[in-house]
């Protein structure tokens, strides 16, 4: 059963780059709002997919999975 995760991104420039990299990992992703991000999934690996991706921007965020929403966060320290 397909499903929507929702992705908040800390900053519009940050939104853009990883909308981008989850669309070249063969995501269904479209931006909403302004620093939102809805993907279409089919299981909860995408939590996963945004920890790799955040690792591969080089990106100093850490994602963060609550009520059904991923927040992208700066480290607490």
């Amino acid at each position: 059963m397909e499903e929507h995760a929702h992705v908040e991104a800390a900053r519009i420039p940050d939104r853009d780059r990883l909308l981008q990299e989850l669309r070249d990992a063969g995501l269904d992703a479209h931006p909403t709002d302004e620093v939102g991000i809805e993907v279409k999934t089919d299981d909860d690996s995408l939590l996963a997919e945004v920890e790799g991706m955040i690792t591969s921007l080089g990106a100093p965020f850490v994602p963060m999975k609550h009520e059904g929403v991923i927040y992208i966060r700066p480290p607490l320290s």
